[in-house]
């Protein structure tokens, strides 16, 4: 399972981290040049090699979600995101009130990624590890479930604070042991899961609904807020979602689809419910 190994530390200073995304600065800029085999999708990077990383099968909710900034239940949205950054290694984190980081201890963090990719935006699709690199940067390795063991990817699945959510470039064994994690983290409501409501049903009567107290897949968050802005009553959501048209599979049947209306039902007009676990989805890579 071959990705590229890329070595620098984790600058925050200025952004806005959340549970899944991180800025990471390449010791040697020209090698986010490799990503893809060289002829993928580019990732954005500075001069200085500064890039913003989207942790690869993991979606953790939402803590600023476009342009009017919405979020979901910030209780699990900031423990995913201060797990993320405890673990790679920040002990003191300051910000101002929009969550823009100020200051950190200490101000930078040694580490490296495993990518094979970028995602539309021009984030680097990323497993993110902390401390010593398993191999030379650069230079592809092989990445097995040792290796993904020590990441942050996994560790925020083990803790239940954020939920399984594959793509298609992601290797079958290692997607297949970020399943089992997540799994065994659900199954003892560990973080998140204690209140998740993704496929049991979620209430929702407004806006305030998701930003306060339903705590959903956040690819499901996503796209209701996105209907919502359209001002049209929910019982439409289906129709929006075929609209949308998310390419992906459900594993547990070998179908392949495009929309979320074949795996969202709705009830009395107000209840959401997905009828597949997150991790029974596969979608395309965006």
């Amino acid at each position: 399972m071959p990705m590229l190994l890329v070595k620098g530390f984790y600058d925050i200073k200025g952004s806005q981290p959340d549970g899944d995304t991180v800025h990471f600065t390449a010791d040697d800029p020209a090698e986010w040049d490799l990503v893809g085999g060289g002829g993928g999708r580019a990732v954005e990077h500075s001069a200085a090699g500064r890039a913003k990383l989207r942790l690869d099968g993991v979606d953790a909710l939402e803590t600023h979600y476009g342009p009017s900034r919405v979020h979901q239940p910030l209780r699990f949205a900031h423990a995913a995101r201060d797990e993320l950054l405890s673990r790679l290694g920040f002990t003191d984190v300051r910000r101002r009130p929009d969550e823009t980081v100020t200051a950190t201890t200490p101000e930078t963090v040694p580490g490296f990624v495993l990518t094979r990719g970028s995602d539309v935006h021009g984030r680097c699709i990323a497993l993110a590890g902390h401390g010593t690199a398993p191999g030379t940067s650069g230079l592809e390795i092989d990445v097995d479930v040792a290796v993904l063991r020590t990441t942050v990817n996994h560790h925020l699945l083990a803790q239940g604070l954020a939920y399984p959510t594959f793509y298609r470039s992601l290797f079958t064994g290692l997607r297949a042991e970020m399943a089992a994690t997540a799994a065994e983290a659900r199954t003892a409501g560990r973080g998140l899961w204690e209140s998740d409501v993704t496929t049991a049903g979620a209430k929702i009567t407004g806006l305030a609904s998701l930003t306060d107290d339903v705590v959903i897949l956040p690819k499901l968050f996503r796209r209701l807020v996105d209907h919502l802005r359209l001002d049209m009553p929910l019982a439409c959501f289906p129709a929006f979602l075929a609209g949308v048209a998310d390419r992906y599979s459900v594993l547990s049947t070998g179908e392949r689809r495009a929309g979320l209306n074949h795996v969202v039902e709705m009830a009395n007009g107000h209840t959401v419910t997905m009828l597949h676990p997150s991790d029974d989805l596969l979608f395309e890579d965006a």
